[in-house]
């Protein structure tokens, strides 16, 4: 073959000046929650708008000139033009709501810092799960009105492309992002300089250039380090998202926490409240701490004063998912660092460590350095207060500082067009602004079954049509046959989609068990194969790379979906990706979710699922356990997490199946003479109802605001007013406590009484010690509830013993006269903790002394 070379050349339209704001449109990623906008740009050239991966920006830098002059002249493109733009100039001209109420003022500034935000797919940013809840975390605080900003990295491989060959093995496909193409720019100085910051490494410094992102009224920071100014190694930093090994991890986050922190000074941005989402950015912590030590002030008085206005939330929950990095790598790295916070290496390597492990742990970090922690459902609080009960040892999980917020989606994301035009003629424009009111949503009752199932269908169509295209490009490329792709695609009829589908759509994780259903295949096919009442059963998810457990989930699911009697019944379809996500979501008439119980910290699927009225099918787990209510989908109650893997398994497969069995499908193919189940839509309508006022991020957002970030800002304005006084003086009082606290006890100078009257009153009288405290320092305590054999039957109430005086010369004496109020067994607990009223929360320091 002759030797050829070559060469590119690209040509760049000019965009009409009457549409010059196109590229406005394209460099905001408002466009990934407005459909219209992304319509707009479809519309000039549907075939390149697929071929570019719906991005805006790259699809202006590929289009014909000759259709924008066309569209330039159209008149019909032209009124979508305006009415995108009049749309995006209101949006972009709202007044904030937040600033001066709810104690947002408008000096406060959110800095949010996470290592991967999912906004849409024209920004390959992110992996899963996490980036997509930052991503909406971003959204709702732009609707809000937030004054917010995000930092994170932006990498060339975002994530891996998937493909699934003919055996079932998943093929990673990496590409790199061409920055031009994605809605970035570099972040500039008022003298239009580029904005770049320098990070310390052993031996050597990086530079890191600053690109932002627009989300509607929110701007995204993201860092880069693939300069020509780096080694080409240290280009290689913020190449991949969750790629390399450890020391590449650990770089990365010095990257984003550091480099962060130092972005952030650079541009003159001065953020009142942090928000580390997730332990990845925990080093931004240390990073504020040391300025404050460069000022003057000690390290403890500048951990109480970067700790009061720091929120850390974490998503993990198991221990084994949380960073840690060994104790060599950290000195390595950090040596210079904690010579200048003016500490010892042992000290800086307690900030990171957990009892029995020597590693750094970056979760330790971040809660040690930070006053407000959350998980993100109900039963996530408990499971991450379990996890980190070493952190505060002397106090019980139940009452120690871990919080938590819920997640929720971003509905005018993930809720269907065809719902948005439903409300908009049944409901009135107002649903936008009553999200969050549930006496409201109750009119979605009021919408006629018959159109209300009409817009089900529909969805379900469209996702057929998405389904049969993606698996016809697959069957294609492994060379299938035409009678093999009509076999699969049997069941897959958008123009009858009335087969009860369902979908398993996530990332595949072995504690996610995405084959639970394959336990009794007998049994699944007699639920599967019935002519009358058939199943249509879709999975689509991806494996890290580096999960081979994960990956054989993958090749399992392909087995048993190309045993003869499931071919077109079960479909593994590749290429997991947001676009793909909205289409299950809102198609699929079941979602299912089957992790093993309390694995599942939140999920966000099954909302979005729920929100378009698709029903769920669900473990009782992470936020299905707060959200079920026994008439918007199904649950199953997970059995003991004592018993042993395959009978739990075994358990709650049959579950599924008794449920699929008995409730599911009957109730499905319940139809009437209108060819619908009139009980079914009733249960899809209650699962909209129930769950669009609650699981909407707007209301998430609003938590994180009351919860944390009002107080956090109140906090962080009080510690740091007259240099930083209060943080000096709660740095000293809680040095004079850990230094005391091992000396203090408590005896009991009353007879403790069995029996009492209604109306009597119990005297309670304690010597306490307090090791050279004060009375005021401490808090002493009667815990009371009532209780029936071991059971529990109310709360604890508390109730607080006043100092009479001393007693001797080494104790305090403490009394408290009460009088119950309920008959029945009483059960009571009396207990001493450190107390000061400027405490952000009140057990903070995890020591307590109980009698």
């Amino acid at each position: 073959m002759t030797q050829r070379t070559a060469f590119t050349l690209t040509v760049s339209p000019k965009i009409p000046a009457r549409l010059s704001r196109l590229e406005e449109l394209s460099n905001n990623l408002w466009y990934s929650w407005d459909r219209a906008t992304r319509a707009l740009f479809s519309r000039l050239d549907q075939q390149l708008w697929e071929a570019v991966g719906h991005s805006p920006k790259a699809f202006l830098r590929r289009v014909d000139e000759s259709l924008l002059l066309q569209a330039a002249e159209d008149l019909t493109f032209l009124s979508h033009y305006n009415s995108v733009l009049s749309a995006y100039d209101s949006y972009h001209s709202e007044p904030s709501r937040y600033q001066a109420i709810n104690g947002i003022e408008a000096r406060d500034q959110v800095a949010y810092f996470c290592f991967e935000f999912g906004f849409h797919e024209s920004l390959p940013v992110y992996s899963g799960g996490l980036g997509i809840l930052a991503g909406d975390h971003c959204k709702a605080a732009s609707d809000l009105c937030l004054p917010f900003v995000a930092v994170g990295l932006l990498y060339r491989q975002g994530y891996f492309f998937q493909t699934i060959d003919g055996q079932g093995n998943q093929q990673p496909v990496f590409c790199d992002s061409d920055f031009e193409d994605l809605p970035v720019k570099p972040a500039l100085h008022d003298d239009g300089s580029e904005v770049r910051i320098s990070v310390r490494f052993p031996g050597r410094v990086v530079t890191v250039k600053v690109w932002r992102a627009q989300i509607g009224h929110v701007g995204l920071y993201l860092l880069d380090t693939d300069l020509p100014d780096n080694s080409e190694y240290d280009r290689l930093i913020t190449h991949q998202l969750y790629g390399g090994n450890k020391t590449m991890r650990i770089e990365q986050e010095i990257i984003l926490g550091v480099g962060g922190v130092a972005a952030l000074r650079a541009m003159g941005i001065k953020p009142t409240i942090w928000h580390s989402n997730e332990g990845h950015a925990a080093f931004m912590m240390l990073t504020r701490a040391l300025e404050l030590v460069r000022q003057g002030l000690d390290f403890a008085s500048a951990t109480e004063a970067v700790a009061v206005n720091t929120i850390f939330t974490t998503h993990t929950a198991v221990p084994a998912g949380h960073d840690h990095f060994p104790e060599d790598m950290m000195h390595r790295y950090f040596e210079d660092f904690y010579h200048e916070l003016k500490i010892s290496r042992e000290e800086f390597m307690a900030l990171g460590h957990t009892p029995g492990n020597h590693d750094f742990n970056m979760t330790a970090l971040a809660i040690r350095m930070s006053r407000m922690h959350n998980g993100v459902s109900r039963i996530h609080r408990d499971v991450s207060a379990n996890i980190c009960h070493d952190m505060w040892p002397q106090i019980e999980p139940e009452e120690n500082p871990i919080d938590y917020v819920t997640n929720g989606v971003h509905v005018p994301t993930f809720l269907a067009q065809e719902w948005t035009d439903l409300f908009d003629r049944r409901l009135g424009s107002q649903w936008r602004s009553k999200q969050h009111a549930p006496e409201f949503w109750s009119r979605i009752h009021d919408i006629p079954d018959h159109i209300f199932w009409s817009v089900r269908q529909s969805l379900k169509s469209q996702m057929f049509y998405g389904i049969r295209a993606r698996l016809t490009e697959q069957n294609l490329r492994n060379h299938g046959s035409e009678a093999h792709l009509e076999r699969l695609l049997r069941f897959v009829d958008p123009i009858n989609p009335n087969i009860l589908t369902l979908g398993f759509a996530r990332r595949f994780a072995t504690y996610k068990r995405a084959t639970l259903l394959f336990q009794d295949l007998d049994w699944l096919r007699k639920l599967l194969l019935d002519a009358a009442r058939p199943i249509l059963l879709i999975f689509a998810g991806k494996a890290h790379p580096a999960d081979l457990p994960g990956q054989a989930l993958i090749r399992h699911i392909h087995q048993v979906a190309d045993m003869p009697e499931f071919r077109g019944r079960i479909l593994l379809v590749e290429g997991y990706d947001l676009r793909l996500a909205r289409r299950l979501v809102s198609g699929v008439d079941v979602w299912l979710n089957n992790p093993i119980y309390p694995l599942e910290a939140s999920g966000t699927s099954g909302m979005k699922a729920g929100i378009n009225g698709t029903l769920n099918l669900s473990i009782l787990d992470g936020w299905w356990g707060e959200g079920y209510d026994g008439k918007n989908g199904w649950g199953i109650k997970p059995v003991s997490e004592n018993m042993e893997d395959s009978l739990r398994d075994a358990e709650e497969s049959r579950a599924f199946y008794e449920i699929l069995q008995d409730q599911v499908i009957p109730l499905y193919y319940d139809h009437s003479k209108f060819g619908y189940s009139a009980d079914w839509v009733r249960m899809a309508k209650n699962s909209m109802v129930s769950l669009l006022p609650r699981y909407g991020t707007g209301r998430m957002v609003g938590e994180y605001v009351q919860k944390f970030y009002a107080p956090a800002s109140r906090q962080g304005t009080g510690y740091s007013q007259d240099n930083f006084a209060i943080a000096r003086s709660i740095a000293a009082w809680k040095a004079r406590i850990n230094a005391a606290w091992d000396g203090v006890s408590v005896r009991r100078l009353d007879t403790p009484g069995k029996q009492l009257e209604f109306g009597s009153t119990m005297h309670f009288k304690l010597a306490v010690k307090l090791n050279g405290l004060q009375p005021e320092d401490v808090v002493v305590e009667l815990l009371l509830s009532r209780q029936y054999n071991k059971t529990r039957l109310s709360q604890f109430k508390h109730f607080r013993l006043e100092c009479t005086g001393p007693l001797g010369s080494h104790e305090h004496q403490f009394e408290l006269n009460h009088v119950p109020e309920l008959c029945g067994r009483q059960q009571y607990y009396l207990r001493i903790y450190p107390y000061h009223p400027l405490l952000t929360h009140p057990l903070e320091m995890g020591k307590m002394v109980w009698l």
